[in-house]
């Protein structure tokens, strides 16, 4: 059983100053956009910057990026045998207990009894879906965002080849402001199965507040990327009477200009919501 005190949501605003919120891979790793200008950044990008953040406090986490990998483990199957309880149970093949194999799985990373994970390795019998109680939703900006390409070029070459000129051509892409709503929710129901706690919760939000900590890069430099307002709703009952879109659309923010260029060119406002406790704002 989960010590959690009540259902969670939250919102969080997200500010992009030139830079590459969350490049598309399809698309030349341009900024991602919507059909109608709108940016976005993907609900599996936000994940990632929380496992990470969680990685820098110290928690075990079981999806690691390879530039961050701390348990000397170079990939899922190796980190899952690594745990000597998940591998006796793997050995079992189709006897397996696949409860047993989910509670250890959760018990050992904060990341599964986070958001869950599928288990489905190569030559084995065994394959165990974990539902995780955190939900995320896929950031999207408050209004369409301009997408700008600098032509770029290096300098040297990687090998020696003569005759060849060490200039090579690239392009480098980033927006030049754009506001994103993180939207997202904590199931009770599910937080009992996976044993995510209150202080699960805890360590949430500070990933939140937190989330560009330790992030920069040269598509995202120092500074670049800014939560710049955090709403948590930490709710008495397992399911509230205010419904979760109802209390994410409670945050409006609304831009006083035609092209905004900073956070202080929007308004944000939060509306009361019948039978709904207030948030913590950060």
């Amino acid at each position: 059983m989960t010590d959690l005190c009540g259902k969670i949501d939250f919102v969080a605003l997200v500010s992009a100053t030139n830079a590459n919120p969350n490049g598309d891979p399809l698309n030349g790793n341009r900024p991602r956009e919507g059909l109608e200008g709108y940016g976005e950044i993907s609900d599996v990008c936000i994940k990632r910057k929380i496992r990470n953040r969680l990685q820098d406090m110290g928690e075990k986490i079981f999806v690691q990026s390879d530039d961050r990998i701390d348990d000397g483990y170079s990939s899922l199957r190796d980190r899952a045998d690594g745990c000597e309880e998940l591998k006796k149970e793997l050995e079992k093949g189709k006897k397996a207990s696949k409860d047993t194999f989910a509670a250890v799985a959760c018990d050992t990373w904060t990341d599964v009894r986070m958001f869950g994970q599928v288990f489905a390795f190569k030559g084995t019998d065994v394959s165990v879906g974990v539902r995780g109680p955190v939900s995320i939703h896929p950031a999207i900006s408050v209004s369409p965002v301009e997408l700008v390409s600098t032509q770029i070029t290096k300098s040297v070459n990687s090998e020696s080849k003569e005759g060849k000129a060490s200039d090579t051509m690239g392009l480098k892409h980033r927006v030049n402001f754009g506001l994103y709503v993180i939207k997202g929710s904590v199931n009770v129901q599910l937080a009992e199965k996976t044993g995510f706690s209150q202080a699960d919760a805890e360590k949430l939000k500070r990933a939140l507040r937190t989330l560009f900590e330790n992030d920069a890069s040269s598509a995202r430099p120092e500074g670049s990327m800014v939560v710049e307002r955090l709403y948590w709703w930490q709710h008495r009952e397992k399911t509230p009477v205010a419904s979760t879109a109802k209390i994410h659309k409670s945050v409006k923010v609304t831009p006083k200009k035609e092209r905004p260029s900073c956070f202080d060119d929007y308004d944000v406002t939060l509306e009361p919501v019948e039978n709904c406790v207030l948030p913590e704002v950060f």
